[in-house]
């Protein structure tokens, strides 16, 4: 549980100060997903979805955007389970690239529905290419980082 905090609390860090504001969509390129993918490949699906869906809907009430709290918790969340059963199921390099490229297909199709359902089907539309972006800027930044990390944290995630 610790760890799980400690990366939903990362995720809101890394998409708070880490960002790119778009004047022609109603959001920002961030690199919250780092958290997410980070957190699905060590903790699993259901941690990465509660990472992804917690650390994304804090960072929205804190950064102005209140609109979106819930469509990002359930699309970030979703994008952190979806991940996660991925890394879970299909083991190895090509695991994790599917596992992200999992995530970010689910949180760019969370977000095309959530500015529809916000906005237009139009700012939906417009919101496709950065959200697609700002997942693989993450995807490659976790997949980076993934091994590092897994090897400072194994002992203590061994001992759980």
């Amino acid at each position: 549980m610790v760890f799980t905090a400690l990366l939903t609390a990362l995720t809101l860090i890394f998409g708070r100060f880490f960002l790119i504001p778009l004047p022609w969509t109603h959001g920002n390129i961030n690199l919250c997903d780092v958290g997410i993918f980070i957190g699905a490949m060590l903790l699993g699906p259901w941690a990465g979805g509660f990472i992804g869906g917690f650390g994304a809907m804090f960072l929205d009430l804190i950064s102005g955007f209140a609109q979106y709290a819930p469509f990002s918790f359930i699309s970030h969340g979703l994008e952190g389970i979806a991940a996660g059963l991925v890394f879970k199921y299909v083991r190895g390099k090509w695991g994790r690239i599917a596992g992200v490229a999992a995530g970010t297909i689910v949180m760019v199709v969370g977000y095309f529905f959530s500015d529809a359902i916000l906005y237009t089907w139009a700012t939906g539309a417009a919101g496709i290419f950065p959200n697609l972006i700002q997942g693989i800027v993450g995807s490659v930044i976790a997949l980076l980082i993934a091994s590092p990390v897994e090897k400072a944290v194994h002992p203590a995630l061994s001992s759980k």
